[in-house]
């Protein structure tokens, strides 16, 4: 299989490339505007196909499939790129920082018949996937950032929005009412509470900009059972007694979080051609939007 990796930053060389690199059925072809950036990380991880932009790549080559690890303010473009080439796409969330351009790109890729995928990797994270379908009816998760207010914007769609999927994957049926809060000052977005609810369930998502401590914490409820994952390397499991289960050391991070199984799904969409999730996309983007609209309001 012939891959295309458009963007070398950080997310791309620790979760993408160590994973990838090492398969022996992927060819794998680098690209990137830096060329410093582009000799070094080929050079480190022995890939000799590189380009100096995404359109180089596909006037010198055909792929099967290609993962885009971009800024977000280049995702749209890249992405509309790729998929009007009929190139099955993974790309990091978000698919785009606004809901037209979400709804744009799922169309096309429905028309062109492409696989298209967002990198949402708690939905393959073992712990978290071990939570789904237990019969629990509160859902609460955590995820804080220290001295990090920002703008509405930004904060909703490349960091709360993994709060907002997580639920959406978790809730145990459809979700019928939802109510958002935010504190706003000066502009900047400095916490969110997010409120889901559908039949026999709640689900709260909440984010600290200005928290003590970078965190993220993931608990269930119900049957006189909690089960909660810190950081989605630690598991606390109570019932009368509590109980921690560390991840072993031989477990490597990129499985614990999700990325292996992740990567290994796109992969068999792209060769098997599945058609996009459109519904869990617009679900998630939409919602992101939402809360954005209260901040910004």
């Amino acid at each position: 299989m012939r891959v295309l990796l458009i963007g070398l930053g950080d997310i791309a060389r620790k979760a993408y490339l160590p994973l990838l690199s090492r398969r022996a059925d992927l060819d794998i072809h680098l690209a990137t505007r830096d060329p410093v950036v582009l000799d070094d990380v080929g050079g480190s991880f022995r890939l000799p196909h590189r380009y100096a932009s995404a359109g180089e790549a596909l006037r010198r080559a055909t792929f099967d499939a290609a993962f885009v690890h971009a800024a977000t303010d280049a995702h749209a473009a890249l992405v509309g790129l790729l998929v009007e080439h009929g190139i099955p796409t993974f790309v990091d969330k978000p698919l785009a920082d606004n809901l037209g351009e979400v709804e744009a790109l799922v169309a096309l890729a429905r028309r062109r018949a492409t696989p298209l995928v967002i990198g949402f990797n708690r939905r393959f994270a073992p712990d978290y996937v071990a939570l789904r379908g237990t019969g629990a009816n509160l859902l609460m998760m955590e995820k804080h950032r220290h001295g990090q207010p920002d703008l509405p914007r930004g904060v909703v769609f490349d960091d709360f929005i993994h709060v907002v999927d997580t639920l959406l994957f978790l809730a145990p049926s459809p979700v019928r009412r939802r109510t958002i809060e935010t504190q706003v000052i000066d502009g900047m977005l400095h916490a969110i509470v997010l409120t889901l609810a559908g039949d026999g369930f709640t689900a709260v998502g909440t984010m600290h900009r200005a928290s003590g401590l970078d965190e993220e914490r993931l608990d269930v409820i119900g049957g006189n059972v909690r089960r909660s994952v810190l950081n989605l390397a630690d598991r606390l499991d109570a019932s009368g007694t509590q109980s921690l289960h560390r991840r072993p050391d031989w477990v490597p991070v990129g499985r614990q979080r999700g990325f292996e199984a992740m990567c290994d799904d796109f992969l068999r969409a792209a060769r098997e051609r599945r058609p996009v999730d459109e519904a869990a996309i617009l679900a998630t983007h939409e919602l992101c939007e939402a809360i954005v609209r209260h901040a910004e309001g």
